[in-house]
């Protein structure tokens, strides 16, 4: 294992997020949006062209991939690996606390898009409900990937999830991902993402256009309830 070049690697990377501005903007694109250099300079506190700087070093390490639509020109995180470090990040930054107290904003807190999947106190539960009935499994190698039981599969399935086509996709099918503001595993993976978005299909959560915060409709709570035996 050639030592030396790893810890480069990742001095070059860290050094990359360090920066104050730079990790404002990958936090920032957190809840799976893709965002202008304009929005991201806002969003830093810093101008145009210093932005573009830190956005040119986040794609040149990896961080950030572009996207041109006509003479539009759109940032977003580069893939679901890097927002899981940026979570995992979140959580380590917390460790310090002598006695952990979320200090999320509440609907932050409550619940939030991490990337493409759900967080907060509500995707933990639902996480809970999916350990605890048997409808994930840890696997045998027990590295934080999870296999969906014949029960689970049903159960996914009903809700329209298609599970074989999750399965296709060159990414993890399902596995925890730690979240920050719970200290607590949520489901991420493929088919943390598809649950997300039947859930944003059915009325039961709405996304904010301008945060990671997503509300729960009436109607979600009723289903939560139902289905999973989950109240708020």
């Amino acid at each position: 294992m050639d030592v030396p070049c790893h810890d480069s690697d990742i001095s070059q990377v860290a050094a990359a997020i360090a920066e104050p501005a730079r990790t404002r903007m990958l936090c920032a694109l957190m809840d799976g949006h893709a965002r202008t250099s304009t929005e991201l300079a806002v969003i830093a506190g810093v101008g145009t062209s210093t932005a573009s700087a830190h956005l040119a070093r986040l794609r040149e390490d990896g961080l950030v991939k572009l996207h041109v639509q006509g003479r539009h020109r759109y940032y977003s995180l580069a893939d679901a690996h890097v927002a899981r470090a940026i979570e995992a990040l979140m959580v380590i930054s917390k460790i310090a606390t002598p006695r952990f107290v979320p200090t999320a904003p509440d609907r932050l807190q409550f619940a939030r898009t991490c990337y493409d999947h759900m967080a907060g106190t509500l995707a933990v539960r639902l996480h809970d409900f999916f350990i605890e009935s048997a409808w994930l499994v840890s696997t045998a190698s027990n590295d934080g990937l999870y296999q969906l039981t014949p029960d689970g599969e049903r159960a996914m399935t009903g809700l329209g999830i298609k599970i074989d086509a999750l399965r296709a996709q060159r990414r993890r099918f399902a596995c925890g991902c730690l979240d920050w503001s719970m200290r607590s595993p949520h489901l991420a993976g493929t088919l943390g993402a598809a649950f997300l978005q039947m859930s944003i299909a059915r009325n039961w959560v709405v996304q904010d256009l301008d945060s990671r915060a997503l509300g729960l409709t009436p109607k979600g709570r009723k289903e939560l309830a139902t289905r999973f035996g989950i109240s708020f």
